[in-house]
């Protein structure tokens, strides 16, 4: 029985960098898992669409998609444009049988990954006691996706750092810049701010300038196509086909 094919989703941006990054990334997953056929697809601003790389997968006659959300936390995206662009697809290419995977975090493996753009911008070990560390996410207004950055923030304070807050680019405050001059008024010395997002654009944009406006220490890079995010893409595409394996069996 072939795999099935892994179609990974993701938001799309006017901003070149982000599909660029997108498809540096894919293109690690490919060369971790040889012979897994990976697309990529975009909700919007970028080709190829969700419902364009679907038509034609099933024209090549694919039997199995798993549509991996290229995205954090399960907020609006998440739940409702990528279920909906689904359906939608399911119901044009009945013959197609396609499974969305789960969001990427929380998961160790992202952890991982923001402990190496860290590291690549300079903290080292020795750092990490003295220093306050920022969580920069994109923002929500999806009360459960806000909750899981309050939670990340929470476990990487058990890590070592002296302190950890959570800030947002859109939606939810406080702003990168906010929790910079807050970690700075609770006396901590040195700031690092680590951009939880997985690709350049505008909000990532946004939190690089407000670590610049409050004059932290450190900007770590974005998450992009790290060999840690590539492995949880597959882990995340495994889990959804053990489940597809048990449906099928049931």
């Amino acid at each position: 029985m072939s795999h099935p094919v892994l179609l990974v989703i993701a938001h799309g941006s006017r901003d070149p960098r982000h599909a660029a990054t997108v498809h540096a990334l894919t293109q690690r997953v490919r060369a971790e898992r040889p012979g897994l056929r990976v697309e990529t697809a975009f909700l919007e601003f970028n080709a190829p669409s969700v419902p364009r790389v679907l038509e034609r997968l099933a024209a090549e006659g694919a039997d199995e998609v798993i549509a991996l959300p290229l995205l954090l936390t399960r907020a609006f995206h998440a739940k409702t444009d990528i279920p909906s662009v689904l359906r939608e697809a399911r119901a044009r290419l009945p013959r197609l049988h396609i499974r969305q995977a789960d969001v990427l975090g929380p998961s160790p493996l992202l952890n991982a990954t923001l402990g190496r753009r860290l590291r690549e911008a300079g903290v080292r070990p020795g750092d990490i006691p003295r220093t306050g560390l920022v969580l920069a996410s994109a923002g929500s207004t999806d009360p459960e996706a806000i909750a899981v950055i309050a939670e990340i923030a929470r476990e990487l304070r058990h890590t070592g750092w002296c302190a950890v807050r959570p800030a947002f680019a859109s939606a939810s405050l406080p702003r990168t810049e906010d929790a910079v001059r807050a970690l700075r008024a609770e006396g901590v010395d040195r700031v690092a701010v680590a951009p939880y997002v997985i690709a350049p654009g505008r909000l990532p944009d946004r939190i690089a300038a407000g670590a610049e406006a409050a004059g932290a220490d450190v900007l770590a890079d974005v998450l992009g196509p790290a060999p840690e995010l590539a492995r949880l893409l597959l882990e995340r595409y495994d889990e959804a086909r053990v489940l597809v394996g048990a449906s099928l069996s049931a």
